[in-house]
């Protein structure tokens, strides 16, 4: 099931999901240009992190990996990328859409178990 693709279509919406919600999060964090910069940067500093360390392998992306990391190390990356995008939209005064993104991330991992085993060996 880690692999199914509409689990995969789940996991790849919460990727965008979490990248909107920094980029509303960091909109709110100031005026003026700085207002702009954050809004793009930190989703832009969070993709870029998302896309570069991998695992070498992982039937879950390309198989490539720019930067090689081992499997916990990428779990960590993933887990903290998912955290700070509820953790966002719960600071932006988002509660409900904050509690909803971590009941589906929560469910698209214990649905991914498969994939996290293989990550932590």
């Amino acid at each position: 099931m880690a692999y199914h693709p509409v689990n995969l279509a789940v996991r790849f919406l919460l990727e965008l999901a979490g990248l909107v919600a920094m980029a509303y999060w960091g909109a709110r964090q100031a005026d003026g240009v700085l207002r702009y910069v954050l809004a793009v940067g930190i989703p832009l500093v969070a993709a870029a992190l998302w896309g570069t360390f991998a695992v070498p392998g992982d039937p879950s992306r390309s198989g490539k990996a720019p930067v090689p990391v081992p499997g916990i190390v990428r779990l960590a990356l993933e887990l903290a990328f998912f955290v700070f995008a509820v953790w966002a939209l719960y600071d932006a005064g988002l509660v409900t859409s904050s509690i909803g993104t971590g009941v589906i991330v929560l469910i698209h991992y214990a649905v991914s178990y498969e994939r996290i085993v293989w990550l932590l060996k």
